[in-house]
């Protein structure tokens, strides 16, 4: 059985290694033009020639969550995509995020920067049921980030596309149940797949139904913020600010505006990384389980391309 791994911008030796010690039956390389019929790919932006080149592969397993970008390309149409479902990434979802809502509750922000300042102050504390939380996106990274929230006593919304349940969650779904989630959300975490019917989703007219003195996180893809939209928005006064970790063009450029807004925190992309060891073991469990039967169909992770998730 062959497979090969062709990842753009990530160092492919270890992940060969990683794959052969795991396979060792098997056939891994780093894929090259001109490389020979493999059964699988493991994959992330790959360019266009290497699926052109190889037509008959059974899937492409992409080392992260997000497929927007493979989404875009033309896939051989056979081919099943499988995304990682988890493999160390929603732990670190939940420590980002837990980490964002509560240094905004608390005003650690506004205490670091009267530390500096050389001041010593105090603020009166806010109250949890006045910060409620709504977590757009309930899927593996979703539903983890929500259940955390809520074990530190946060009122805790959830939206998402299809109906779902979650213990201590209030859960909405679809268009109809958009409005309200928005309306009673004070804290916004974006974790939404990008697709075309989420791109631009936080906009003005979204971000203005959020409660008085709200605050967006946004840990998905750049491409669902309309930058100048939330800029606008703080500024007017009706959101207290943001937490970037995904932005349109990334790096961000140099001089774009999130840089020095000092109400807007960023990082580069560092939310959720995807942990080389925990992806080869999930990766090759899965390409095991297909060689011993179990239908491509059936495994956790897998696309549907009508949705692009």
């Amino acid at each position: 059985m062959n497979i090969h791994f062709c990842c753009v911008g990530t160092k492919a030796e270890p992940w060969v290694a990683g794959l052969r010690a795991e396979l060792p039956a098997d056939n891994v390389n780093d894929w090259t033009p001109g490389a020979p019929p493999a059964d699988y790919a493991v994959v992330w932006s790959p360019p266009q020639q290497f699926l052109d080149e190889q037509p008959q592969l059974k899937a492409l397993f992409n080392i992260g969550a997000g497929v927007d970008a493979l989404m875009k390309l033309r896939l051989p149409p056979q081919a099943a995509v499988v995304r990682l479902d988890d493999a160390g990434m929603s732990a670190q979802m939940a420590e980002y995020v837990s980490h964002a809502v509560i240094r905004h509750f608390r005003e650690l922000d506004g205490y670091e920067a009267d530390i500096r300042a050389g001041k010593w102050s105090y603020r009166k504390p806010n109250l949890r049921p006045e910060f409620p939380v709504g977590v757009m996106g309930l899927g593996v990274l979703g539903a983890r980030v929500a259940r955390s929230l809520a074990q530190f006593d946060f009122p805790v919304k959830g939206w998402s596309r299809s109906p779902k349940s979650l213990d201590g969650v209030q859960c909405f779904s679809g268009d109809a149940g958009l409005q309200d989630f928005l309306a009673a959300t004070r804290v916004l975490i974006c974790l939404v797949p990008l697709t075309p019917e989420t791109e631009n989703i936080l906009n003005r007219q979204t971000l203005s139904l959020l409660r008085p003195g709200g605050y967006v996180i946004n840990v998905a893809r750049g491409a669902h913020l309309v930058d100048e939209d939330l800029i606008g928005l703080i500024d007017s006064g009706h959101l207290a600010g943001a937490m970037l970790d995904v932005f349109r063009t990334e790096p961000l450029p140099a001089g774009h505006p999130f840089w020095k807004h000092p109400k807007i925190t960023i990082t580069p992309h560092t939310s959720a990384r995807t942990l080389r060891e925990e992806t080869i073991v999930q990766i090759a469990g899965k390409i095991r389980a297909v060689e011993s039967g179990t239908p491509i169909t059936s495994l956790a992770g897998v696309v549907d391309p009508k949705k692009g998730y």
